[in-house]
């Protein structure tokens, strides 16, 4: 979290609860720097990108954002262990991973270890873990930090296009090439490559992906001579690479390239330490600037440490948004606004379960149930799966014979299921 540099009267008057978080306060080596200051430490100078974090003991607790990267703390001073998780979101800097949890801390921490090196990187995970936040965490705290980290999301983009954006391409190339560009291993000469979703590039495509990182030099389409590339890269997914090694859909010699080292973010509901400091965090993050002062009590955090979170960090995100509305200006966040994400729909031809408005409470949510309020997006969505996976049944699982009868390409069916996946819905397993 870059340094951490702490006021005067603010060492005086709140050493419990800063002693409290301060070892959970993960350094990398960003210049930005995160101040602790109290009311009588005045306005200390700091720069644009510097977090400021003033800490009060009047009134009712409360987290608020005052400025771009300026927000207060006020909590019992006689209570400092209820205010840590608050504070310890408020004093991370933007961007950076928030660890209260045990195993996460030494995850980091090993992480930290790993970039000093250049090796490739691959971090596994359910979705929704925060492994783009690691990968940045592992630039971050690298000799390249102050080089380029450029980001991909593998399976976002149709096959022809992956490959141009990745090693690049000369004007002309190809159909629609009015210009050269470069890539995005050029782009991140110097620096880092996130490849987020890498199961799901398509396997000839592997190969030329294999010799950029033997060799460190790429071949921009239309081009005959390589070009030297010094990039480190780290790779994303939430697949079991060697079920796919299996299933011949990944490259072994790619896998083995890619897993020098590597690093396995476990579900949130293996990590419990962090649900309450991220779902402070997310108060932070969707508060408008002098706003009003929000909290969680304690029966809203009994809740959300006992949930099973099977959406993980993006699922807590969502049920944080949905209280702070559900909570108005009010600001203390209760039970009764805590309302969580509908479970996992089934999808072998059972019917869905009734729709239920979880953030209505009562009669109110009786009478929206009664009405079809499905756009036409989610109408379009559930026939595109419907008739997906039915093809897939019929198809015996076969993904390359499915995409064939759907008239699609198997990259497609690829992103069509990954995309249904995220949307929480239970797919029977499926082979090439």
């Amino acid at each position: 979290m870059g340094t951490l540099r702490i006021a005067e009267h603010a060492k005086k008057r709140h050493y419990r609860l800063i002693d409290q978080v301060k070892p959970l306060l993960l350094a990398d080596d960003r210049d930005d720097v995160s101040h602790i200051v109290d009311p009588l430490d005045g306005d200390l100078p700091h720069r644009r990108n510097d977090r400021k974090v003033t800490l009060s003991s009047d009134g009712m607790p409360g987290l608020r954002m005052t400025g771009r990267n300026h927000c207060e703390l006020a909590y019992d001073l006689a209570q400092p262990r209820i205010a840590a998780p608050a504070f310890l979101a408020a004093a991370t800097l933007s961007g950076a991973p928030i660890a209260g949890d045990e195993e996460t801390i030494a995850l980091l921490t090993l992480a930290r270890q790993v970039a000093l090196s250049n090796i490739p990187v691959l971090i596994e995970g359910p979705t929704g873990t925060g492994k783009e936040v690691l990968a940045r965490y592992l630039h971050d705290s690298s000799e390249r930090r102050d080089g380029p980290f450029v980001a991909i999301n593998c399976a976002a983009m149709p096959e022809a296009m992956l490959e141009a954006m990745l090693f690049g391409h000369r004007k002309g190339a190809f159909t629609g090439a009015s210009e050269a560009q470069e890539g995005f291993f050029r782009a991140a000469d110097g620096g880092t490559l996130l490849l987020d979703e890498i199961g799901e590039m398509p396997i000839a495509l592997q190969a030329k992906l294999l010799r950029a990182l033997q060799e460190g030099e790429v071949v921009p389409l239309g081009a005959t001579n390589p070009i030297s590339v010094d990039v480190r890269v780290v790779a994303c997914t939430n697949r079991e690479l060697p079920q796919e090694i299996s299933a011949g859909r990944f490259r072994e010699d790619l896998y083995y390239r890619l897993n020098v080292f590597p690093l396995r973010i476990p579900a949130l509901r293996a990590r419990p330490g962090d649900i309450t400091p991220l779902a402070f965090a997310m108060l932070l993050r969707h508060s408008e600037i002098s706003g009003p002062a929000r909290w969680i009590n304690d029966d809203a955090i009994e809740l959300l440490v006992n949930h099973n979170w099977p959406g993980n960090v993006r699922e807590l995100e969502n049920v944080m948004r949905r209280a702070m509305l559900l909570a108005g200006d009010q600001g203390l966040i209760s039970a009764a606004h805590i309302r969580f994400d509908q479970p996992v729909r089934g999808l072998e031809g059972e019917a869905s379960p009734p729709r239920t408005n979880s953030a209505m409470p009562g009669a109110e949510a009786d009478q929206a149930n009664q009405t079809d309020d499905a756009s036409l997006s989610d109408i379009a969505f559930r026939s595109e799966s419907q008739a997906i996976l039915r093809t897939l049944e019929e198809c015996s699982g076969k993904r390359g014979e499915t995409a064939k009868r759907l008239g699609i390409s198997e990259r497609t069916l690829r992103y069509r299921l990954a995309t249904m996946r995220d949307a929480g819905l239970a797919i029977a397993g499926a082979r090439s």
